[in-house]
């Protein structure tokens, strides 16, 4: 894990030397024409990375799959998926790719989409370095050799990351560490290199954003205008990033862990006293304010597609609020997407590692044209 000094604004008094300024991001519009796109990339969720020890899971982890064995078979497959061709065919259908039968390019990185581990990073009472972060960055931290992913890898988090409270009195411990995390690997400044350099940090609420040629790419973490457990919220950042970046039309993807699927969305129903999709009380995860409000700031810029978390076992590809939107199958259970966005379209092919023997079967595929 990289080295993660005191959090934040310690350095702005730093004898005036400027210490806490990021590198400037110069406008994408300003460099002038936009860059072509060729980006093929890598999208999961849900690592839920569970270790409490050197030997033992956070309780019902092991039931639920959410093993160190489960992450290694994920990471293997992660990695083979530069010795693959785009599906031609998914479940005895065309699969509709324009890339089908073509060879998948080298992903340029793995973005996640949140819950990276299962208990706010594995705290313990006195705050220290958690055993589910450390395992988490012994996976999910590219490396080399079979047990670390071999690319980029763009950190999210999501409500297992954030929403656990420490023991008093260090209550924001456990999201103090993982925000760290975040910012040391995408957070560059004056001073410091980060592995996984961000064109654009938000320092306050750790969105962040980057370019792939002529593509546009928006962490969001747990979602855009998060304000929850003392978050601050985004939406301000996001609405200069994207004037800033894509007023000229170009493609923009966005990440989040929250997604406007039926388990995203449920409220609280009082007959059924559970949360459901039918309920009309409070809402579980966010709002349909909350919702609106993000969907507000995207207007009139080309977002070609939103990819989330959160929910596990269903492999989903679905138009909500007028966006494309994609969520593989949890990492811990194998899932990831593998995407490619060029000048003429944006293939997402949805894709599984066996429990077993690791072996890739692809599940869903969509492909669309891109102009403008």
């Amino acid at each position: 894990m990289p080295f993660r000094p005191a959090r934040r604004h310690f350095l702005i008094g730093a004898g005036g030397l400027g210490l806490s300024f990021a590198l400037p991001r110069l406008s994408a519009i300003a460099q002038g024409a936009r860059p072509m796109t060729d980006a093929t990339f890598l999208f999961s969720c849900d690592v839920h990375a569970c270790l409490v020890s050197a030997d033992s899971l956070s309780p019902n982890c092991a039931a639920e799959g959410k093993t160190d064995a489960a992450l290694l078979r994920h990471v293997a497959a992660l990695n083979s998926v530069g010795d693959l061709t785009w599906p031609v065919a998914i479940g005895g259908k065309p699969s509709g790719l324009a890339s089908a039968g073509t060879q998948i390019a080298p992903p340029l990185g793995l973005v996640l989409g949140g819950d990276m581990t299962d208990d706010g990073g594995g705290q313990v009472k006195v705050p220290g370095e958690g055993r589910q972060l450390q395992q988490f960055a012994s996976r999910y931290q590219q490396g080399t050799g079979p047990d670390r992913v071999h690319y980029p890898v763009y950190n999210g988090l999501g409500n297992h990351d954030l929403d656990q409270d420490g023991v008093a009195p260090h209550i924001d411990w456990y999201r103090r560490e993982l925000r760290d995390y975040v910012e040391l690997n995408h957070r560059s400044t004056v001073f410091y290199k980060a592995p996984v350099p961000a064109g654009n940090y938000d320092i306050d609420s750790d969105n962040y954003s980057w370019d792939w040629g002529g593509l546009h790419l928006v962490q969001l973490q747990r979602f855009g205008g998060d304000d929850t457990k003392h978050a601050i919220s985004g939406l301000a950042w996001l609405k200069q990033d994207l004037a800033d970046a894509a007023a000229d039309g170009r493609p923009v993807v966005l990440f989040q862990h929250y997604g406007w699927d039926q388990f995203s969305t449920e409220h609280w129903d009082p007959t059924a006293k559970t949360f459901d999709p039918h309920g009309a009380g409070p809402a579980h995860w966010w709002t349909d304010a909350e919702r609106a409000a993000l969907l507000d700031v995207l207007k009139g810029y080309n977002v070609i597609g939103i990819f989330h978390g959160h929910e596990h076992p269903t492999p989903m590809i679905y138009n909500g609020a007028g966006h494309d939107i994609f969520k593989p199958v949890a990492a811990f259970l194998g899932g990831f997407a593998l995407v490619r966005v060029t000048d003429g379209f944006l293939d997402v092919a949805l894709a599984q590692a066996d429990e077993t023997s690791g072996e890739i079967t692809f599940t869903n595929a969509f492909s669309k044209r891109l102009s403008g």
